[in-house]
C-alpha cells in the first residue's frame, strides 16, 4: 500500500529534503508540496493526501490553523507536526488541533520515514521525551476518563492495552502477540469503545492507570 504525502514548509530546503527522503521509500509517494496553510487547505482538497507533514510556524494561516481546516474536510488525513520547536507552547496547540504527532526536525531520517509509516497506519507518534511529557501530564493533571456502562476488556484486550501503553505501535503489538494487524486494530477499536477514549494517547493514558498497580 502506498502511502500519500503531502509536505507543508516555508522554507523550500526543508521541503526539499523530506521529498527526496521520501522518493527513496517505494511504499511513499509524495503528491505534493505547499508554501504555507492555505496552500496545504487547498493542495489536501484536491490531492487527498494520507499523511501530511505541517509545519506549525508559517507566514499567514499556520501549520495549528491549517490542521483544523483539513481534518474539517478530510478527517481520515493524519497530520504529522514536522517543527523545529518541541516546547509545550507549541505540542499542546498542535494536539488540540487533532495532529496525530509531534517530531522535531533535527530527527535522523530512518525516525521520519517510520513516523509517516506509522501515521499512515493510525498510531501517534512522538519522540520518547515528548511522550512522556504528554502522559506524565495526562496523568498528573487530568481527571480518569469517564467510562461509560458496558462489558469489561477481554483478557486479549488487555494485553493489547498494556502494550499500546508502552508505546507500542499495531505492528510491534501483532508480533509481540502473533496476531495480524487488522486484529490489533479491532482490539484497539474496541478498547476506545470501552473505556471511552477518543484516540490511541488517551487510551494509553487510561491503561497505565489502571494497569501499572
Amino acid at each position: 500500500m502506498t502511502v500519500r504525502v503531502l509536505i507543508v514548509d516555508d522554507q523550500q530546503l526543508v521541503r526539499a529534503g523530506v521529498r527526496m527522503l521520501c522518493e527513496t521509500a517505494p511504499d511513499l509517494d509524495v503528491v505534493g508540496e505547499a508554501t504555507g496553510g492555505a496552500d496545504a487547505v487547498r493542495l489536501a482538497a484536491r490531492t487527498s493526501p494520507d499523511v501530511v507533514l505541517m509545519d506549525l510556524r508559517m507566514p499567514g494561516t499556520d501549520g495549528i490553523a491549517a490542521t483544523r481546516q483539513i481534518l474539517a474536510m478530510r478527517p481520515v488525513t493524519r497530520i504529522l507536526a514536522l517543527t523545529t520547536f518541541d516546547d509545550d507552547e507549541h505540542l499542546y496547540p498542535a494536539l488540540h488541533a487533532g495532529m496525530c504527532g509531534f517530531l522535531v526536525k533535527d530527527a535522523h531520517p530512518t525516525q521520519l520515514l517510520d513516523a509517516i509509516r506509522r501515521a499512515a497506519d493510525g498510531d501517534p507518534v512522538f519522540s520518547p521525551d515528548v511522550l512522556r511529557r504528554v502522559v506524565g501530564a495526562a496523568l498528573d493533571h487530568r481527571a480518569p476518563p469517564a467510562v461509560p456502562d458496558g462489558p469489561e476488556p477481554t483478557p486479549r484486550e488487555r494485553e493489547v492495552l498494556r502494550l499500546l501503553a508502552d508505546g507500542l505501535s499495531n505492528a510491534e503489538i501483532g508480533a509481540h502477540l502473533n496476531m495480524g494487524i487488522t486484529t490489533v486494530k479491532t482490539h484497539v477499536a474496541n478498547l476506545m469503545t470501552k473505556t471511552g477514549a477518543d484516540n490511541r494517547v488517551r487510551l494509553a493514558v487510561h491503561g497505565l492507570r489502571t494497569l501499572r498497580h
